[in-house]
């Protein structure tokens, strides 16, 4: 049987509800569950695998931060060479950057690596938890040498995934890439699963999480943008619209030529949940080329913050960020159409 390590980081997984005495709080808050209570939970997950469980953190996901994807990264890595797969129990709320952040952190793997979590608590009866930790058990123990999420019956590559649903079982998406595994009445891995690498590679922590991202929208003021470059901001995502476009400002561009000129790399994405950046469509686009914006190429949000923290962190902000940038690491983004 395979041996599985499950990692418990917290999230409304493992969440109870609170008690009338902390009327004006939230509803629910962490508690005190532990691997065990995983177990006599779900009883049945000790048919799906040898189980090992380890407590790393008991938080809520929207505290997490570089530093966290640090320590999780560095004990995924640790224990890749003992277990046959990981799963990793996390809040549903950063899931999808902690997911991008792991999956470019480790690179390619020769193991299956998987995020889960749940909308409603473990201990209530109506939940999606217990099927959910049955899944990532299951896609642990497969031919699936990458790091996903997995929620609502599928298995989704992590570095293209996104939060879609705050209040439905079917909490996440990925809609530049088909899911890894179909989870139905079969089990069906798709064709487009990694294969798997010969050995992981050592263990690089460095990181630069002085990075902003900024989302474009109608009457954008650049001197917001500006302020930030000479705030100290060491990198910058640009959500655009459509295929990359930009307002085609003379102060906008202004901006971008500051951050170029200040060594602040910008990086741009589409705002759309499906749709790429090409930046040779629209006059707005071509002109931020030219003031030294980078493509994102079709990166969700998530995975170009994950990606620009990480490359600055090993390679700064010259030339081979921009190759790192560029270059498809872990399925993050197709080839560069206009790098």
């Amino acid at each position: 049987m395979a041996r599985v390590l499950v990692l418990l980081t917290g999230g409304t997984l493992l969440m109870s509800a609170r008690t009338a005495d902390d009327a004006g709080r939230g509803a629910i808050t962490l508690g005190e569950q532990t691997g065990r209570d995983l177990l006599a939970e779900v009883p049945s997950l000790t048919r799906v695998a040898d189980l090992e469980t380890r407590l790393l953190f008991n938080m809520d996901s929207a505290d997490m931060g570089p530093s966290h994807w640090i320590t999780l990264a560095r004990a995924v890595h640790a224990a890749l060479e003992s277990y046959d797969g990981i799963v990793v129990v996390h809040g549903t709320d950063s899931m999808a950057y902690s997911a991008s952040a792991l999956g470019l952190l480790l690179g390619p793997l020769s193991k299956p690596v998987v995020l889960t979590g749940a909308q409603r608590p473990l201990i209530e009866p109506r939940t999606d938890a217990r099927q959910n930790l049955i899944d990532a058990t299951l896609v642990a123990t497969m031919d699936v040498p990458e790091v996903s999420v997995v929620m609502g019956a599928m298995a989704l590559r992590g570095v293209r995934s996104t939060k879609r649903d705050a209040w439905g079982f079917e909490a996440f998406d990925s809609p530049s890439c088909a899911p890894l595994v179909r989870l139905g009445i079969g089990v069906e891995r798709a064709p487009h699963v990694r294969a798997a690498a010969a050995s992981v590679a050592p263990f690089d922590d460095r990181i630069e999480p002085r990075v902003l991202a900024v989302r474009v929208f109608p009457g954008l003021d650049p001197a917001l943008i500006k302020g930030a470059v000479r705030a100290g901001v060491r990198g910058l995502v640009l959500e655009a619209y459509g295929s990359g476009n930009l307002p085609d400002s003379h102060d906008l561009i202004e901006a971008l030529e500051e951050a170029r000129a200040r060594d602040v790399p910008v990086v741009v994405v589409s705002q759309c949940l499906k749709g790429y950046v090409d930046f040779g469509r629209y006059d707005g686009g071509a002109r931020a080329r030219e003031a030294g914006a980078i493509s994102g190429g079709d990166m969700t949000v998530e995975a170009a913050l994950a990606k620009l923290m990480i490359g600055l962190g090993r390679h700064g902000p010259g030339a081979a960020l921009r190759a790192y940038i560029a270059r498809d690491e872990v399925g993050e983004r197709q080839a560069a159409t206009d790098a």
